[in-house]
């Protein structure tokens, strides 16, 4: 099977090489057939968590993903369940652009009739929403988690559990992760393990699609 050179952009700034990483490992853990190349936007140490950090995002974004286009990328992964940038980008690159909340969304279509989103922000992203329409039950954001870096400590990662709770009360059968921090933090186990519901993790389903690419 070919390999495919992917380039992926984080959109928070992370000088930590695991971190950094992270999402690099997940996808590699789960599919052999990628070469993955990860670098991160610069200044924005939040992410991307409104309108605001987002309009700053993407211009870097474009900029690093013309980068991986002119270094030969056979296509390149946005990891971020807003998609910032990726309609930008797909008009002046040739090659697949691949965004975390537009796979994520399609996946959970895939796998279920009742979908919950476990975001960062009061709405869950407007892609996602897009593509969900009426199967989208709710969104709903965990207590005191506002930015990606909120998920990292054991009171972010409780809280975004109680969240999936909450959405599978509501008659959820299906979770759709509205951030890639979830990723980063692997929650979409936990909450499997504990609630016995389908869980759809964006850069996971992200790696779905990339995938699909060697067909």
């Amino acid at each position: 099977m070919k390999k495919l050179k992917i380039g992926l952009i984080r959109v928070v700034t992370l000088s930590d090489e695991r971190l950094l990483n992270a999402h690099e490992k997940v996808l590699k853990d789960r599919f052999g057939n990628l070469d993955i190349n990860t670098r991160c936007i610069p200044d924005q140490p939040e992410g991307i968590h409104d309108d605001e950090t987002e309009r700053m995002a993407v211009p870097k974004i474009m900029k690093l993903a013309q980068e991986f286009e002119d270094d030969g990328a056979d296509a390149v992964f946005i990891s971020c369940a807003a998609d910032p940038g990726v309609e930008e980008c797909r008009k002046t690159l040739k090659i697949p652009v691949i965004g975390a909340g537009s796979a994520c969304a399609a996946v959970a279509l895939a796998m279920g009739t009742k979908i919950g989103v476990v975001g960062i922000t009061d709405d869950a992203p407007d892609i996602m929403k897009k593509i969900l329409g009426d199967r989208l039950v709710c969104n709903i954001k965990p207590e005191g988690v506002n930015t990606t870096l909120d998920l990292f400590d054991d009171r972010g990662k409780e809280n975004t559990l109680k969240v999936a709770e909450l959405l599978k009360r509501k008659g959820c059968d299906t979770i759709a992760l509205g951030c890639t921090g979830m990723s980063t933090i692997n929650i979409h186990e936990i909450i499997k393990e504990r609630l016995d519901i389908r869980v759809v993790d964006p850069v996971i389903a992200a790696g779905l699609v990339i995938s699909y690419l060697t067909f």
